[in-house]
Parts: C-alpha cells; structure tokens; sequence
C-alpha cells in the first residue's frame, strides 16, 4: 500500500515535523506510524542511513535513492521498546544492538538479539541511560551462531592479530579449506565516543570526533562540523569550504594508495606495497607542510578550518600532483599485467548488487558491486557542486573491482585536488569566523552526510542553548560494509581472508566508538 508513495509523502501523513532540525526534516512518529513505516519500507527504495538511540527514544535516517531525499524519523519509547526495522533493513540489527548495549533500548521481534558492543567488561549495564544497571554476575560467554553438517570444523581468529592492527574476532566455520561460515565479533575498540561527548563544548567534541578513526580523521571531522553548522544554521567562510574539501582529498589519496599496495601485499606481491607506500609518504608529508600535521587532524573544525595553507602550498600541491601522476600509472600497468595477482584477485571474495543495497553498502565496496552512490553528489555538499568529477562504479563485485574503484578514485581526486588549488577563494574574514558566531547561545539539531574514503559517515547532533553537545551519533561506513564481508568470504579458502578483509579495509574504531 505505501511501498510507492514517496518518502515525504509517507511522512508528511503518518508523522510530525519537528521544528529545529536542519537541513532535513525530522518527523516524531507515533507507535502505529512507525509500523506503517515498516511496512513502506518493504517495498521501496529508501536506504537506511543510521539508527541510534537515546534514553526512551530511538531514531533512524533514511535516503529516498531515487529522490536523493533524506529524512530522520523518530519515535519516543517511554517503555524502552520499540519496533525493530530488521526484517526489512538487514543493517539496522547491528545498530539495533548497540542501542540495546548503551542506552537499554529493546528492539522487538528482531532478527538478532544478542549483545553487540558490550563484552560484559564495562562494569555496568546501559550506560548511557536514565538507569544505568550493575553488570550481570557471571556472565557466559558469548553464542556464536551454529552451523550443522558433516565434516565441518572451526577456527577462531583474534581479536589479537599478528601485526599492528585493530582487534576483532573473526569465527570460521570451514569445510577442509573452504570456508562455510564466517562470524564476526567486534566491540574491542569501544571508547564510549556517544557519552563522552554528552555535555562537552562544541570544540572539545570537535576533538573526539577527529580521533573517532584516525585514517579518517578529516572525514569524521567535517561529518561533526557540517551538522554542528547545521543545527546552529552557520555559513562557513568560503575559503574554508574549499580547504576542507582539499584535505578530505588528500586524505583519500593517501589511504587508497596505501589500501592498494596492501591488497597486493597479501597477494603476496610485496613490491606494490613498497611503491605506494612511497607515494603514500609523499602525501602525508605534504599535508604535514601545508596544513602542519601528517593526517590534519583537528584541522578541520566547526564554522571553518584551524589552518591556512603557507604561501608555497599549493605549489607544493602542484608538484604533488605532477609526481603522482608520473610514478602512479606505471603501477597501475603493473597490477593489470600481473597474472598471479589476477589469478588471486579476480572472482576472489564476491558481493551481490542485491546485498549491497539491501545493506545500503557504499564506498568502493558498494560501487565495486553497481551501487552508484556518492555523498559529494547526492545529496551533496559544497564545493563539489561546483567540481567536476566522476563517480567510478564497477559490476564485477570482487576484489579485483574494489582495488579498481581505489586506482579510479585517485585519479579523480588528483583532479579535484588540481581544481580546488586553482579556485581556492581569497580570505574574506578569518578561516575560522563563521557567518554567526558558535557562542551565539541558540542551539538545535543537525546532520551531515559526508564522502569519507571508506563511504559515507553520517553524523547527528542535539546542542543546548549553550553550544553544549547534548547527543552525538556518528555512524562510520564500517557498519554497512563489515557484514557483508562475512557473505564475501562465503565460498573462498581460508587463506583469501587476508586478501577480502583488506579489500574491504574497514574501520574497527569506527564502527566501535
């Protein structure tokens, strides 16, 4: 019955607009309009964007594809349950869960009930609630999900890994070297990001959002920022505009080029992963002279940028430029001829269009698999409104095709980067004076959507009067992409994990907060 009305057509009749909420509209919903919600939901197009909680209320954003229309709906939960939305968007159970594990809220005749983020280590229960209770005595360890047949065994792996990495516990269930099963455990790299931004200024939060994961520190802070404006209905100056974007570039250069060598590395082809490693030390080391830290953390913060580039930046950009389009080619002819890389990449780890979608996947493992999706783009942000750009979409859906994205992706971004040097605009006030004042003492509710390298991060956030962070949600593209890696190493030999964990290369931290 609603699976064709429109997304705001549906809203508009089943929910209130909530004043205060920019730049999309948020509608609080009764219980029977969030069912009628649900049902829509089975049949349309409506990505879900994010779910999160707060004490006795649960929300979720959503993108009409089509459209490119976004809304956040909301429900208040005085009894601390509500529908869960599950069954029709398989990435809303993870996010169901971690709502469960901080704030207490249950999520009824859900696919999966189990504890997500918390081990049982916190010494307390719901933590971010009205109610925090004490931790269950003796707790058991935690149910994997079982798997029947002959001849099948299993092998654990993690949370600690050889080598300098994040933890997570990945349960194999194989049949000789093929794997059947692959489960994942995560929630080692929980912080409590949410809680510690409760009742902190804007600038302290601005500072836990850079650190949310450190690959992508710029992404996450101008994720915070743009919805910290958005709420406080600020305008940025527009040299800083363009210096975020310049640094968003830069980041995504650098991480792809490093993504690239260490997909080949456990190809084991190590001398990609020499070469980009070159290159890759190249860009940091430039961000480290024009915006004077290697990553540009806490560069990019709310109502502008902390820093200017010197006056032989964007020279040093230029030259940058000219480099990598020298010594990146010849690489990329060297991946395309390698047989044995071939042989280990192609077809290797394999996700459906069907299952990205259903899951809302984006970044290089949904456009490697038909999801043409771009937050640059749709629903967009400034200033690639006014840049020229493609977005790379593959079919293949492997390994192969998520390192093709990552080539494609630099390319671009070495455009990007040659375009926003040449029109950077000229100071009209301080880079970091916004149109209104961040102390104005008003406050409001704001979100953003921006491109990170891995996709798109989503952030929410409630202020006070008082520019105080009163809830804070940022949802890392990790949470969409680490499920479907269980379905990509479904098939594959044990020993290609390596090879589909770095393809996909998500965020542990992220995803953990």
């Amino acid at each position: 019955m609603y699976g064709e009305e429109p997304l705001f057509g549906l809203l508009n009749r089943i929910g209130t607009p909530v004043e205060g909420h920019r730049p999309w509209p948020r509608y609080r919903l009764g219980r029977d309009g969030w069912l009628r919600l649900i049902e829509g939901l089975a049949g349309n197009g409506w990505s879900l964007l994010g779910l999160w909680g707060e004490p006795k209320a649960v929300h979720a954003a959503f993108r009409e594809d089509f459209s490119g229309d976004v809304a956040v709906v909301s429900l208040d939960c005085p009894q601390g349950r509500f529908p869960s939305l599950s069954a029709v968007r398989p990435a809303a159970n993870r996010l169901e869960r971690a709502a469960h594990d901080l704030y207490g809220l249950v999520a009824e005749r859900t696919t999966d009930p189990r504890p997500w983020l918390d081990h049982d280590a916190w010494g307390v229960r719901r933590p971010l609630s009205e109610q925090p209770a004490a931790p269950v005595p003796n707790p058991g360890p935690y149910t994997f999900l079982p798997v029947e047949g002959d001849g099948l065994h299993q092998i654990p792996v993690g949370p600690v890994h050889a080598g300098i990495i994040e933890p997570g516990h990945f349960r194999f269930t194989a049949n000789g070297e093929t794997v059947v099963r692959l489960e994942e455990r995560l929630g080692y790299v929980h912080r409590g990001v949410e809680g510690l931004m409760q009742g902190r200024p804007v600038a302290e939060a601005a500072r836990l959002a850079a650190r949310i994961s450190g690959d992508a520190t710029v992404a996450h802070s101008l994720a915070f920022a743009r919805a910290v404006e958005a709420a406080l209905g600020i305008e940025v100056p527009a040299r800083a505009v363009w210096l975020r974007a310049l640094m968003a570039e830069l980041e995504r250069v650098a991480n792809h080029l490093g993504d690239i060598g260490a997909i080949c590395n456990d190809a084991a082809f190590a001398f990609m992963l020499a070469q980009t490693s070159q290159l890759r030390e190249r860009v940091l080391r430039t961000a480290d002279v024009c915006f004077g830290h290697r990553l540009m953390m806490d560069r990019v913060i709310p109502g502008g940028v902390a820093t200017d580039l010197p006056e032989r930046g964007a020279g040093l950009l230029l030259e940058l430029v000219a480099e990598l389009r020298k010594r990146f080619p010849p690489l990329v002819a060297v991946y395309d001829g390698k047989a044995s890389l071939q042989d280990r990449t192609v077809t290797t780890g394999f996700v459906s269009a069907e299952l990205v979608t259903r899951f809302g996947a984006g970044g290089h493992v949904g456009r490697a698999s038909g999801r043409d999706q771009d937050a640059r783009r749709s629903p967009g942000y400034a200033p690639y409104d006014e840049l020229n750009f493609k977005v790379p979409v593959l079919t293949e859906g492997d390994v192969n095709a998520r390192v093709w994205i990552r080539i494609r992706e630099v390319e671009q971004s070495l455009s990007l980067i040659e375009q926003i040097v040449a029109r950077l605009p000229a100071i009209s006030r301080g880079l970091d004076h916004p149109s209104v004042p961040l102390e104005a003492g008003r406050g409001g509710e704001g979100m953003a959507l921006v491109e990170s390298f891995r996709g798109e991060i989503l952030t929410w956030v409630r202020l006070d009067g008082e520019g105080t962070v009163t809830l804070c949600h940022p949802r890392d593209p990790s949470w969409f992409q680490w499920p479907l890696l269980e379905a990509a190493i479904g098939g594959n030999i044990v020993a290609d994990f390596p090879l589909c964990n770095k393809s996909f290369n998500c965020s542990y931290a992220g995803h953990d907060l």
